[in-house]
């Protein structure tokens, strides 16, 4: 019999669920205010971007995303492992361990994805460009591409937590029963 997860379980896993879509509807957003090439101003050698609204949004979604990570495998890792078993090594659920994975290469991607593109969208002055004094515009479909991972990342962490659950149930005492006959 299944142990029923508790009220504090659901709760936990909701919280990493509502970070999970916020930040994925702040990459989105940040994908459609994004700067476009016609933002640019040049003056010569020199350019010039506005910031974007895709600064702010990038920002959301990275808090929120790195929020949803910290509670998520937090949980997980407080709940789902024996305090005998904390200190070893081995692996003795293989799909809970690719699960987390999974959900630690996407998000560390998508950070990485993120951060750049956030970083662009900021204001670059003449002269005092992104890097070395030259202007960048982020490229086409980089926070679409950070939301996917964005996605996948809550998924795969909430799904670790369902793994956890599940081999994790409560089980009834061993019975041996002496054959008759």
């Amino acid at each position: 019999m299944e142990k029923p997860p508790s009220p504090g379980f659901v709760i936990s896993f909701s919280i990493v669920a509502v970070l999970t879509v916020a930040s994925f509807a702040s990459c989105m957003a940040a994908e459609f205010n994004r700067t476009k090439k016609e933002d640019l101003k040049l003056n010569g050698r020199l350019c010039f971007l506005p910031e974007s609204e895709a600064f702010k949004l990038g920002v959301g979604g990275l808090v929120c995303l790195i929020m949803a990570q910290i509670i998520g495998n937090a949980i997980i890792c407080h709940s789902y492992w024996p305090k005998e078993h904390r200190k070893s090594c081995s692996v003795k659920r293989p799909m809970l361990s690719i699960a987390l994975l999974i959900s630690w290469v996407s998000f560390g991607i998508a950070v990485v994805m993120m951060s750049g593109a956030t970083s662009m969208s900021r204001r670059q002055e003449y002269g005092k460009g992104w890097v070395e004094g030259e202007c960048y515009v982020v490229k086409d479909g980089i926070f679409v591409g950070a939301a996917v991972l964005v996605l996948i990342n809550g998924g795969s962490t909430i799904s670790s937590a369902a793994i956890g659950r599940r081999t994790n149930h409560v089980k009834g005492p061993n019975q041996i029963h002496a054959q008759i006959g």
